[in-house]
């Protein structure tokens, strides 16, 4: 289905046509013994049952164990018998379940879907989305409450264990990565092979078709006008055919040429930026949950009430376990939330502007708030009340004596440039909690001795002291 391939099928006059292959027919096939060449009889037996005081006569299935005759290497079949028992093992683990790590691996961001184990229940856990476009993952075993209206076992949050997890299966892939990353290109290149010659096939049966079209037409009488226009129309029909397989021939052609298998020094370069391939937003997601199966069995959880943590002990295939605890997200606890530099930055320009004009301070900055293009006085008011930051009080700011940078060069008596170069010098003590954003001093700075002194030289325009004659080095000129 992913490469568009066509597959015969027979029509109920016995016509043979090729079409898209559906689930059903392909499971058909692959489960079928013939396909790895064995001859089975007896996979079916009736049963009478009695439905409204009458006789129905019903169709089932009867396991392996019941069937009348197996005989595997009968005929040749399109697999060998192993592989045949391989694939039945692999489309069982396929069917989801709630006993057993299982599952193939499906569409969504929850990376642990179908390998999480409840300790509790020893069921495997559920995952479910949220969220307007299901970013939100979230894990948990509701099975108690399904089964036996009993509470839910755990319920968590999926984004703090999926990257946990993720890093602890990059740290193990990371010494194979460049073996991996070469073994994968080259199976890539065996599939695009195999691709090709199975629309080399489709094109051989699609030509055979035009070319009995075409024996068919003339082959007519044209007096028999329906008859050689529905002809002429078939005909048309497998031509088109031929040239769509044609074409993607020649689009799979080109692409095999620009995939080619690289270098080993290309594949080390990209082994040593894997963990950037696995966080890119394009990697596919279902490649991911493929890996991580291969090398992990399951995930025991549990969370700890007492200290609040998940609790998770990843079994890997090789046999070895590995703990991990994590932090519990609290009731209302967010994943956006606002940096701490600017709850640091707000709680300090909190003393000497008010929430409007910290909205501009962090607008001009480019700060974005966690929701929302800009910031707003709201937005600033309410981060404050989350954080515990007092509002500006024009009264509170003269008491403790909190200054911007033009209010303390106007107490000084220089320039707002003269103060503000020697703040960047260090001759004065000030605080400027965003970059390009304004400085926030305090009186107490400006009434240190050595400040006094420095302005005092800066409004006599002396901004270094003077050194005395007999301090002063003698500059010698001689040359020799």
């Amino acid at each position: 289905m992913e490469n568009e391939l066509s597959i015969p099928a027979r029509t109920i006059r016995g016509d043979v046509h090729w079409r898209r292959p559906a689930y059903c027919g392909i499971h058909r096939i692959l489960t079928n013994p013939a396909y790895g060449g064995a001859y089975a009889y007896g996979k079916t037996e009736s049963l009478t049952c009695y439905e409204n005081g009458l006789s129905v006569q019903r169709t089932r299935r009867r396991p392996r164990d019941r069937w009348v005759a197996l005989i595997p290497g009968e005929h040749e079949g399109y697999v060998s018998w192993e592989d045949f028992e391989r694939i039945q093992k692999m489309i069982v683990s396929n069917r989801l379940s709630g006993c057993e790590p299982s599952g193939v691996a499906r569409r969504g961001s929850g990376l642990l879907t179908g390998v999480l184990r409840c300790r509790r229940c020893a069921r495997m856990l559920r995952v479910y989305y949220k969220g307007s476009d299901g970013e939100v993952v979230r894990y948990a075993c509701p099975k108690a409450h399904l089964d036996n209206k009993e509470a839910r076992c755990v319920a968590f949050s999926g984004a703090t264990v999926d990257a946990a997890v993720a890093t602890q299966l990059l740290r193990v892939v990371q010494p194979a990565a460049t073996e991996a990353a070469i073994m994968a290109t080259q199976q890539q290149a065996k599939a695009r092979s195999e691709v090709l010659e199975a629309l080399h096939r489709d094109l051989d049966a699609a030509r055979y078709r035009v070319q009995r079209a075409e024996r068919q037409y003339e082959a007519t009488d044209p007096e028999n006008r329906l008859v050689a226009q529905e002809l002429e129309r078939r005909w048309n029909v497998a031509l088109e055919e031929a040239r769509a397989i044609e074409t993607r021939i020649t689009a799979e052609s080109e692409c095999e040429q620009a995939t080619s298998v690289g270098a080993v020094e290309e594949f080390e370069d990209l082994a040593g930026d894997f963990e950037s391939l696995w966080s890119d937003p394009r990697a596919d997601e279902r490649t991911k949950k493929r890996l991580l199966r291969a090398l992990i069995r399951e995930i025991v959880m549990d969370i700890d009430e007492q200290t609040s943590e998940v609790v998770l002990l990843i079994h890997w295939k090789g046999g070895v376990h590995t703990p991990l605890r994590l932090p519990r997200r609290r009731r209302g606890q967010s994943s956006v939330q606002t940096p701490k530099d600017v709850v640091e930055a707000v709680r300090m320009l909190s003393r000497i502007y008010s929430d409007e004009m910290i909205a501009g301070v962090l607008n001009r900055a480019k700060l974005p708030p966690d929701r929302g293009n800009y910031w707003t006085r709201a937005l600033v008011t309410s981060l404050r009340a989350n954080h515990e930051i007092k509002c500006h009080d024009a009264q509170c700011q003269a008491r403790e004596g909190w200054l911007n940078l033009s209010q303390a060069a106007r107490l000084v008596g220089v320039s707002s440039r003269t103060l503000r170069i020697a703040i960047e010098c260090g001759y004065i003590a000030a605080e400027r909690p965003i970059d390009c954003g304004p400085w926030v001093l305090n009186k107490e700075a400006l009434q240190v001795e050595d400040v006094a002194r420095f302005l005092e030289r800066v409004r006599l325009g002396k901004s270094h002291p003077t050194v005395l004659p007999s301090a002063q080095a003698t500059l010698d000129l001689s040359t020799t």
